[in-house]
């Protein structure tokens, strides 16, 4: 059954804002292994550049992502952006990236009180947890994908959005050194509404826009964001507008790898809208509607393992240089 399978497997408060270097929590207890060891490497030990196999799609390892779907939502559950189980998570997101041989920082910003689909949820302080590769001058041109990482109150969050951080983390264990450009990934903290507006959602991409100088701004070359990519049998490609270089660009991915995709425009409800708004282009994954949206049945047997691999094999292509499989 799929469930035994993938359980094994700003009126922001800106002015907080800050990144400090990931390091490891002496008070946070050893994780539990995936059931597919994460890459140890490190940028030392990284293979010389013209060594580097190409990056394909077919790269994408499921198994990766269901082990991740299986932590976050069977193992930390509910986790809103201010909350204690949302710092476990991102403590677990940090090493795992670290483990894949990132520079990864940790971006912390306030986050006002509000009520989250129906919950009251108290002021306090999230964060992003931000991986690039070592050396990376952001204001050169790059990629940006990201997934948040927090959940509404009462839900454990497989679908939303432990589905989107699973396929980012296993699109970054095979990724690095192999992009057409080089690409940063963020787990995003407090993307979950606290409000009823624009301005009470997604605090964690409109700080981490906020925090870039105009250089590094201008060196964003497109930004992804994976929110609910595990349900359904094609993968929604959606942009704020009628169209978006981003959308355009990652349709045609989906042509070359074999994924069937659909257009979904007008779509603003996830973290590449911090984006858009602010000039950048970006594009959203997912967004199929399924029955446990928001509750506390959206647990690991709602997402479906084929679902991740189309996403993230979509994913691969777009990130992959002109010409790869």
């Amino acid at each position: 059954m799929r469930t035994a399978r993938i359980a094994t497997a700003l009126l922001v408060c800106l002015t907080a804002a800050c990144s400090e270097p990931a390091a490891p929590d002496p008070s946070d207890p050893t994780p539990t292994s995936p059931t597919v060891p994460w890459p140890s490497a490190t940028a030392t030990s990284a293979p010389a550049p013209d060594r580097v196999p190409p990056l394909r799609a077919l790269d994408f390892d499921v198994r990766r992502a269901e082990a991740v779907v299986a932590r976050l939502a069977g193992e930390v559950g509910p986790r809103h952006g201010t909350s204690a189980a949302f710092s476990r998570a991102a403590r677990w997101t940090a090493r795992r990236f670290t483990s894949m041989g990132y520079e990864v920082t940790r971006q912390r910003f306030g986050v006002p009180a509000g009520v989250s689909w129906g919950v009251p949820v108290a002021a306090g302080r999230s964060e992003n947890v931000v991986a690039r590769p070592w050396g990376l001058d952001r204001h050169e041109p790059h990629l940006v994908v990201g997934a948040h990482l927090d959940t509404v109150p009462q839900a454990p969050g497989a679908e939303d959005n432990g589905s989107g951080v699973a396929v980012l983390l296993a699109a970054a264990a095979v990724a690095d050194r192999r992009t057409r450009l080089p690409v940063v990934w963020v787990a995003f903290g407090a993307e979950e509404p606290r409000g009823p507006t624009d301005d009470d959602h997604h605090y964690g991409s409109r700080a981490y826009v906020a925090s870039l100088p105009p250089a590094a701004r201008s060196a964003v070359r497109g930004m992804v964001s994976l929110d609910r990519v595990g349900v359904g049998g094609v993968v929604p490609v959606g942009s704020a507008g009628a169209s978006d270089p981003v959308q355009r660009s990652l349709l045609a991915a989906g042509r070359r790898s074999g994924v069937p995709t659909v257009a979904d425009p007008g779509q603003r409800s996830s973290d590449h809208w911090s984006f858009v708004r602010e000039g950048l282009p970006g594009a959203r994954l997912g967004s199929t509607p399924y029955a446990a949206y928001h509750s506390a049945d959206d647990r690991v047997d709602v997402v479906d393992p084929n679902q991740l691999r189309r996403t993230g094999r979509l994913l691969l292509a777009w990130l992959a240089p002109q010409g790869a499989r």
